[in-house]
């Protein structure tokens, strides 16, 4: 898969996190990225366009990013889910890991790390 096929779903209650992390992975020239504000909608999002990967916060309101990602991973045990997190909530990163997340991202986010994760997964084949 090219990187010009690749679609990526974001996942945050901050418009400014959803609006950095999605100008960033557009940069990289990703075909496609949506966007959800909680994790019901980002379940949503999912099961309408497949994305090749998912970057979830874990604080968020109606469902959390971990319940999100049990969700998500009941659709499509495939999914590659990298969990974001900021200062203070690093403890629930275990409980994310433990639910199927494939990676972390420290907020706020660092760009070269966000092309780093999309690069890997996109080279593995997606």
């Amino acid at each position: 898969m090219t990187i010009n096929e690749f679609k990526v779903l974001v996942c945050d209650d901050s418009i400014l996190s959803r609006k950095k992390l999605k100008d960033c992975i557009l940069s990289m020239g990703c075909a496609e990225v949506f966007e959800a504000a909680d994790g019901e909608e980002a379940i949503a999002q999912y099961e309408a366009h497949r994305p090749n990967l998912v970057f979830m916060d874990i604080v968020m309101p109606k469902k959390d990013g971990i319940e999100a990602v049990t969700e998500i991973l009941k659709i499509d045990s495939n999914a590659k889910i990298v969990m974001a997190s900021s200062v203070g909530t690093q403890s629930f990163l275990k409980d994310a890991i433990k639910a199927g997340a494939f990676d972390f991202l420290q907020k706020p986010f660092d760009p070269e790390q966000v092309k780093k994760i999309v690069n890997n997964v996109c080279k593995g084949g997606c």
